[in-house]
């Protein structure tokens, strides 16, 4: 089954910690991605801010609006695809995937200021839990980094 992370943001942004992320799995892991927000406006905002979020760092990545998607390694969609035939999704904005276990991992970002946002993730847990997904949950902590809390 399909790893999934949920990874609750308490004390970062989706615009500090997604860059790392993503810097991990292209650079460090050789891995494509898609990344699915909630908007198209987000996600031309994400694509504009993975240019200028660090001057030493190159991610190559794009959106519709630069098109080419089967090359490139980071994909920004507000829709349910995989054009660049990514093995790792990146979910935010409570944006979901109709068939998650077409990837090797699947990390859901949430906004953990937001009860809203929260009750939904939980709800998302059960029902990966319910297909028999690989699941864990990672809290930020005070230092910036991440602590496993739950699995399941």
């Amino acid at each position: 089954m399909t790893e999934i992370r949920f990874y609750h943001l308490t004390r970062r942004t989706l615009e500090e910690v997604l860059p790392v992320m993503l810097e991990r799995t292209v650079v460090r892991d050789g891995r494509r991605a898609i990344v699915i927000a909630g908007s198209p406006e987000r996600v031309e905002d994400l694509n504009a801010h993975l240019w200028t979020y660090n001057d030493r760092v190159f991610l190559p990545h794009g959106s519709k609006a630069d098109g080419h998607a089967a090359l490139q390694p980071v994909w920004l969609t507000d829709q349910d695809e995989n054009p660049n035939d990514a093995r790792v999704l990146f979910l935010a904005d409570g944006a979901q995937s109709a068939d998650p276990g077409g990837f090797d991992l699947v990390c859901e970002l949430f906004d953990g200021r937001d009860d809203a946002v929260v009750n939904a993730a939980r709800a998302r847990w059960q029902v990966y839990k319910d297909a028999g997904h690989d699941l864990t949950y990672w809290q930020q902590t005070e230092r910036g980094g991440w602590e496993q809390k739950a699995s399941g």
